[in-house]
């Protein structure tokens, strides 16, 4: 059996994002104990530097061991109880996919929809919280990785606030690529996860909870159903006082963390929030040029998931398989109804450079002339440049 080397590839699909080399050199350095002094010091800076992504002062501020989809098991399951009603926005897979969470809990989930590639609109929430009775919690997915759509979270934060209902949101795809407000949005759980706009290796969630989710929590009248994720027994051992061991922490991946948030203070979050809208403007621009239209509707659309539908003419699989074997670009397909009909392009954390939208259109642009859906070479790069040319005046 030889090493195995990977091929050489842009990362330019849903997730994972490119990595740092800095964040590959924290994830070689020697392992300690998870109760070693040392290590504990590591806990606390992804605890401070996590606080300042979210925009909370939430104490209860942590990073699960586990992909993106732990953070959405966990906030389910800590907070629904059986018979417990939740309020889930469903226009996309995880959508449907925190629904399937609540049921298998015993929860009863009310499904807000909305067509995929559109948002939930508030006064849909407001109405189902008016016509409902008593409702545990309302669940959305801020950046919805199946459609790029972004969905508006401060008007419901402000509706459970008036209908004294917890809110949970979804924040995988958003966190560090867009502001979430934790605070100043009224959101009492939000996940995320360590491979899209972190630039940081899939493993970990970020997890956050408010004061008044952490008291739903601790005066619950059933056990958790999950011990592993059961956010009472985990809050002792991310606690600065008594540390008790709850499980193993994955210590590489911590470290990958710390310097992954390390690299995102460096560069400050508004700068990186203007990174990711400017890159993505440029990119849309460019594959607007080549025909494809956006999914979601101007004013909903994510900076660091472009979700572009493919005319009948292109092959889009075709497409996409030449894309990673002659380019090496890796750009993602469509999920559920959306199979064969879309493109999603990923331009988060690392991977969201001018260099690497130009990259991708001219790939584009060389395929479409050899298939023949491109006649006037060139145009995607000008609209491009365009683009840029304008943020750079």
């Amino acid at each position: 059996m030889q090493e195995f080397l990977p091929p050489r590839r842009l990362l330019l699909g849903p997730g994972p994002s490119t990595v740092h080399p800095r964040v590959l050199s924290a994830m070689s350095t020697p392992l300690l104990g998870h109760l070693d002094p040392a290590f504990l010091a590591v806990m606390n800076d992804i605890q401070t530097l996590l606080r300042q992504v979210f925009a909370t002062t939430n104490r209860f501020t942590i990073a699960i061991s586990g992909t993106g989809s732990a953070g959405m098991e966990a906030s389910i399951v800590n907070l629904v109880e059986p018979g417990d009603t939740v309020i889930v926005g469903v226009n996309g897979v995880f959508g449907t996919r925190l629904a399937t969470v609540v049921e298998r809990c015993g929860g009863k989930a009310i499904r807000v929809a909305a067509p995929w590639g559109h948002i939930i609109e508030p006064e849909a929430i407001e109405a189902a919280l008016q016509r409902s009775g008593p409702v545990k919690a309302v669940a959305l997915v801020h950046a919805e990785t199946s459609t790029g759509a972004w969905q508006p979270i401060e008007p419901v934060g402000k509706l459970c606030r008036t209908h004294n209902t917890l809110f949970i949101v979804d924040a995988v795809t958003s966190l560090g690529g867009v502001p979430v407000e934790v605070d100043r949005c009224g959101i009492d759980v939000c996940y995320s996860g360590t491979q899209k706009c972190l630039s940081c290796p899939p493993g970990l969630s970020p997890f956050t909870l408010s004061d008044r989710a952490l008291s739903v929590i601790k005066h619950r009248r059933t056990p958790c159903q999950s011990w592993y994720l059961d956010m009472a027994l985990i809050a002792d051992y991310w606690t600065e006082r008594n540390r008790a061991y709850h499980h193993t922490a994955p210590i590489s991946m911590l470290y990958a963390l710390r310097e992954a948030l390390r690299l995102v203070e460096e560069e400050g979050l508004p700068a990186r929030y203007t990174r990711h809208q400017l890159n993505s403007d440029a990119l849309v621009a460019g594959l607007m040029a080549l025909g494809l239209t956006p999914l979601p509707p101007a004013g909903h659309r994510l900076p660091m998931l472009t979700c572009v539908t493919v005319p009948v003419h292109i092959d889009e699989a075709a497409v996409r398989a030449q894309l990673l074997e002659t380019f090496g670009i890796e750009i993602g397909g469509g999920l559920g109804p959306l199979k064969g009909n879309v493109w999603r392009v990923g331009l988060m954390g690392e991977s969201c450079t001018e260099t690497n939208v130009l990259t991708l259109l001219n790939a584009l642009e060389e395929i479409g002339i050899r298939s023949g859906w491109i006649s006037s070479p060139g145009v995607a790069l000008q609209a491009a440049a365009r683009t840029y040319n304008r943020s750079h005046h």
